[in-house]
């Protein structure tokens, strides 16, 4: 027997130190980390203790027996990346815990945190866990519910990866973290008055803004953007009141990325799958009445390149019906000295040679497009489809990049989304870069005029851009809390000008009292239904909820 790590994997690496034989791999501190899909227990290193099982927040690791479906796949997934020679040896001896040495900070510490999904709660767990450390962290959120991309933006129907959000709910039991809701930064309360009370300010806003590709008709009725239909059927109270047209049977998805993937796979699975997860229910309402078919997913660039990972092309694959479709000639030839790559290679021609044939005539599809560039977006009022230019791939020092050949072909359709990627959006009074829409920074310290500013940080997606996944934040924030660490033994942090407590110039923010009424309630309405939770979805529901419980 070997445990085998799946689908559901965070990659937030809580599995790596427990492990007593250091099977476990990428580890945060070996330099593929970053770029991996996924972690991988090596079959052979394994000697079954079952202590990544207990530390795993998703329940992502099972022994091999009891694997079943997509998930079995995944056996010969840890196996395989293990047979690549670049991680063939890795050292079997665990490394030593590194922790940082606190006693040159004297007095508490006071760090408020802007932000509460994952790159805020890592952040919070990174300085609350910290042994010799007087601190008291605040953390401060718009919304009414805290949790971010866990609530927001990861799919319905992985509830699993959801689970992350356990963590953090026990993270809020512990003493000297206090939670701020329906507190907005820059407008109940400003970046200076924050500046002026803490040693320390950790902005974790993420990144919600939808990127442009900038063609022709992008803003005609119909183009939307993937984030805006994650976060509507996510039940995102600022993207509730949205309306999808579902009425044509096909979709076009301009990007091929996990996301791409994502909304995909909610457009065409049965909605009755979809009626057991904590998918809002408005977005259940218009899936039982769509007439879409088809979704086609239009990349770029071709299979070898393609963005989305092998865990989600095969929660793809899994999911109840859905046929995947993919030209077996755009996969002819390709290879890969890449173990990641050629098992994604491996899995589109199985799809290819057709082993998701239809199983029924209700079957919805999803074709995924290779070597196609839009170059418009087309329709008198609204979208009536996109123009796609066929593009041939061009060798750019290690990679390949694609260019246009000339040749346009249409493709009619009813909505278009683009799921190009996602844009951070300034907070007032903090320094952004608008070109690559961060805020600048070096190792998670915020450049002010150019100049690295102690007492001023950045966790998450506004520090390093929209990559990775839920779990690749907590070595980001990791990174963070070295930097702070370092300025306050140094000596370098800012005394706090203002003694008084930060709730004298709220205006009745919501605190966890009032999250875990909003939390039960919705748990109630979703235990009537079968399902995790039903959300509330309106900003005044949820503050009158809230307040009604607390």
């Amino acid at each position: 027997m070997t445990y085998v790590i799946t689908r559901s994997c965070c990659n937030d690496a809580s599995c790596v130190p427990v492990c007593p034989v250091n099977c476990i791999h990428p580890t945060p501190d070996e330099p593929d980390y970053l770029t991996a899909e996924m972690l991988y227990i090596d079959p052979d290193g394994c000697i079954e203790c079952g202590a990544c099982v207990d530390a795993c927040p998703v329940n992502a690791i099972a022994a091999d027996y009891e694997l079943e479906g997509d998930a079995v796949r995944f056996e010969e997934i840890n196996a395989r990346y293990f047979s690549d020679p670049a991680h063939a040896e890795y050292d079997e001896t665990p490394p030593a815990p590194q922790r940082r040495d606190w006693s040159a900070v004297t007095g508490p510490l006071r760090v408020a945190v802007v932000g509460s999904g994952p790159a805020a709660f890592y952040t919070a767990e990174e300085l609350l866990t910290q042994r010799g450390l007087d601190v008291a962290v605040d953390m401060f959120e718009r919304l009414p519910a805290p949790y971010g991309l866990v609530r927001y933006g990861i799919a319905p129907d992985h509830q699993d990866t959801k689970a992350v959000g356990d963590a953090f709910a026990t993270l809020l039991r512990k003493q000297g973290l206090r939670l701020f809701l329906d507190t907005e930064v820059g407008t109940t309360i400003t970046h200076e008055q924050l500046a002026e009370r803490y040693h320390a300010v950790v902005y974790a806003v993420g990144a919600m803004q939808e990127r442009r590709l900038g063609i022709e008709g992008e803003d005609l009725p119909g183009r939307r953007s993937a984030t805006e239909l994650v976060a509507w059927y996510n039940g995102h109270p600022d993207f509730a009141h949205l309306s999808f047209d579902l009425s044509a049977e096909r979709v076009v998805v301009l990007g091929n990325g996990n996301v791409a993937l994502d909304v995909a796979r909610v457009l065409t699975q049965d909605p009755e799958a979809l009626a057991r997860t904590d998918i809002a229910d408005h977005a259940l309402a218009a899936l039982r009445s769509s007439q879409v078919r088809e979704v086609v997913v239009v990349a770029r660039r071709g299979p070898a390149e393609a963005a989305f990972t092998s865990p989600e092309l095969i929660g793809l694959r899994g999911a109840e019906g859905v046929v995947v479709e993919v030209d077996g000639e755009q996969l002819a030839g390709l290879t890969s000295d890449d173990v990641a790559v050629r098992t994604k290679l491996d899995l589109l021609q199985e799809i290819a040679d057709g082993e998701d044939g239809r199983t029924g005539p209700d079957d919805r599809v999803v074709r995924l497009r290779f070597l196609s560039s839009p170059v418009g977006v087309v329709g008198d009022d609204r979208v009536a489809g996109v123009r796609l230019e066929r593009t041939e791939l061009v060798a750019d020092g290690d990679a390949h990049r694609a260019v246009g050949t000339g040749e346009v072909e249409g493709l009619e359709c009813g909505l278009v989304l683009t799921s190009v990627g996602y844009r951070g959006a300034p907070v007032p009074g903090v320094p952004f870069d608008e070109v690559r829409a961060v805020v600048p920074n070096t190792d998670g310290r915020v450049h002010v005029d150019g100049e690295e500013t102690p007492g001023l940080y950045v966790a998450g997606w506004i520090k390093r851009g929209p990559s990775g996944v839920v779990g690749t934040n907590k070595s980001c924030a990791r990174q963070t809390v070295d930097a702070l660490h370092a300025d306050a033994v140094a000596g370098r942090l800012p005394v706090p000008s203002v003694d008084a407590d930060v709730v004298e110039v709220l205006h009745e923010p919501l605190d966890v009292a009032a999250w875990r009424a909003l939390d039960t309630h919705e748990k109630a309405l979703g235990r009537a239904q079968g399902r995790p939770r039903v959300k509330v979805v309106d900003l005044a529901e949820m503050r009158s909820v809230a307040r009604a419980g607390a």
